[in-house]
């Protein structure tokens, strides 16, 4: 029976564990520093895993954690997210992770086919799902021109003055506010400001949403061979602007200030008061909205393929929607890979396993059977 072993068992991690632990196939443990994380994934997957309590962030304890595990799949905050990747690289196993790391995952692309290891990032909705659809969407063209994706975890009844609740880590949510964007224009790799270049889109069972730049291309930016590219997140109208005013006030900065006789980072005081106010109160619902828009010639004839996705806090399971959309995409990306139904070595991220028009209708029907519907529409231009 191969094991598996979950790092990181919070919000998105634990409900990784509960899918796998679905499967008799598996053994799957989950490990984590926080023993009341620990407990409620135990709770969610009904004590069908075991729990290890360790200090994830000790890259050498990770990677003598992991040897004795067959698939190890990541979801950890973004700061460890690099150094757990080389880490399991390391060890020899395969992986499959959502996190959002601020380094360039490919760096570790040799070291993985050096050590025969199939590490597929960014494995989640967005990065992850847009990805691989991006990707499967230019593999059914002749020459693909324009990527497009649009993508929040909201709340379903947004609050003031934050109008926005995180279904995770804080801190990852103000690294997407600061980050600077890639987007690609006439072919070239180009940077904006983070939430820069507000536009309101309006999406069916929504209605109006603010759409702004952050950097959510990564890998995309690199791999695809498409002249015009970008990401943007969505919010509910009136956060964003909030946000320009706080980094512009500096709550954002990671630069130390002096009060009194200490030095604090701001970020990290932000960081501890946004997750009281952002934190998803039980039985609070959230909604996942993205739309993923890939368009190109075939056969001379210009095409717009679009997936849409709306998701919503799942009552029976009490789970919210971004944990499940996140976390499914990896879960069973990460059987495929124990399988042996994933061969490449090296990091991949999904779009390089977009072409593969079977894998991607198995990730989209598994999927659906777990209440994860993407609509596809296709347009002659």
């Amino acid at each position: 029976m191969p094991r598996a072993i979950v790092l990181g068992g919070g919000l998105v991690g634990s409900v990784m564990a509960a899918d796998l632990a679905q499967d008799n196939d598996f053994d799957v443990v989950v490990a984590d520093s926080n023993s009341n994380a620990l407990k409620a994934a135990e709770n969610r997957s009904m004590n069908k895993i075991s729990t290890i309590q360790v200090d994830l962030a000790n890259a050498q304890a990770t990677k003598k954690l992991v040897a004795n595990f067959d698939i190890v799949l990541g979801a950890l905050a973004s700061p460890i997210g690099f150094q757990t990747l080389r880490a399991v690289i390391e060890a020899g196993k395969n992986y499959c992770d959502i996190c959002f790391m601020p380094e360039d995952a490919m760096e570790l692309d040799e070291l993985a086919k050096n050590q025969g290891v199939t590490a597929v990032v960014d494995c989640g909705v967005a990065p992850g799902m847009s990805n691989l659809l991006a990707g499967y969407g230019s593999s059914l063209l002749d020459k693909c021109e324009n990527i497009e994706i649009y993508v929040g975890g909201i709340p379903r009844d947004p609050k003031p003055p934050f109008l926005y609740k995180a279904a995770f880590s804080p801190h990852d949510v103000i690294e997407e506010y600061t980050r600077p964007a890639r987007l690609v224009e006439n072919g070239k790799v180009v940077i904006r400001e983070a939430l820069s270049e507000i536009e309101t889109i309006n999406l069916p069972g929504i209605g109006d949403l603010d759409a702004f730049n952050t950097d959510g291309l990564r890998s995309l930016a690199y791999t695809m061979d498409a002249p015009s590219m970008k990401e943007k997140t969505l919010r509910h109208p009136g956060h964003i602007q909030l946000m320009c005013n706080l980094r512009h006030a500096g709550f954002f900065s990671s630069e130390p200030i002096k009060v009194g006789e200490s030095e604090i980072r701001p970020l990290d005081v932000t960081s501890e008061l946004m997750y009281r106010e952002w934190s998803y109160a039980p039985g609070e619902e959230d909604l996942t909205v993205m739309r993923i828009i890939v368009e190109g010639l075939k056969d001379d004839c210009k095409l717009r393929y679009t997936w849409d996705l709306l998701d919503y806090y799942d009552k029976p399971s009490q789970t919210t929607s971004m944990s499940r959309t996140t976390a499914f995409p990896c879960a069973i990306i990460a059987r495929l890979i124990a399988k042996g139904k994933v061969k490449q070595l090296g990091v991949l991220p999904p779009e390089l396993l977009g072409s593969d028009a079977e894998l991607v209708s198995h990730v989209l029907s598994e999927l659906e059977v777990r209440g994860i519907k993407y609509t596809q529409t296709k347009k002659t231009l």
